[in-house]
């Protein structure tokens, strides 16, 4: 065998190069303009996969946010404090309160995202980072709200 990566006969007529000699290069055709162009564009941002929630259902929507938070776990704890709170209805208001949306924020109190008065996924990401800062997670906030009556 030579360390010059010539060509080696083999068994029964195949031939074989050495280990680290490859042939692909000299195979393949022009690359396709347009690929070759977006793969030696210069660093930029970097482009993440997102997903529109919105127009789930809010129980798939917590569902999939749960794992970003460490609580995949937790969803039947979450369900139970939600269902018990607003029947995870996006328009659930209170009228002793100005308790509003699926977690029921209290929206005199709290600096609300835009959004969170419509749309299921805002209010969801904001009462998960409530239940986070608040009680650490969603099971914890489900037994502070069965001692208290409220979260």
């Amino acid at each position: 065998a030579s360390e010059t990566g010539v060509v080696i006969p083999a068994a029964e007529g195949r031939e074989t190069r050495e280990e680290g000699v490859s042939r692909t290069a000299d195979r393949r055709g022009a690359a396709d303009p347009a690929k070759q162009a977006a793969l030696s564009q210069q660093p930029g941002n970097a482009v993440t996969r997102s997903e529109d929630l919105s127009d789930e259902d809010p129980r798939d929507i917590a569902r999939a946010l749960l794992p970003a938070y460490g609580w995949a776990d937790q969803f039947s704890c979450l369900d139970s404090l939600w269902v018990s709170e607003s029947d995870w209805r996006v328009d659930a208001d209170n009228p002793t309160s100005s308790a509003y949306g699926i977690p029921q924020a209290l929206t005199q109190l709290h600096d609300l995202p835009a959004g969170y008065m419509t749309d299921a996924e805002v209010q969801i990401r904001w009462g998960l980072d409530y239940i986070q800062d608040s009680y650490g997670s969603p099971c914890s906030a489900w037994s502070f709200k069965q001692g208290n009556n409220w979260y």
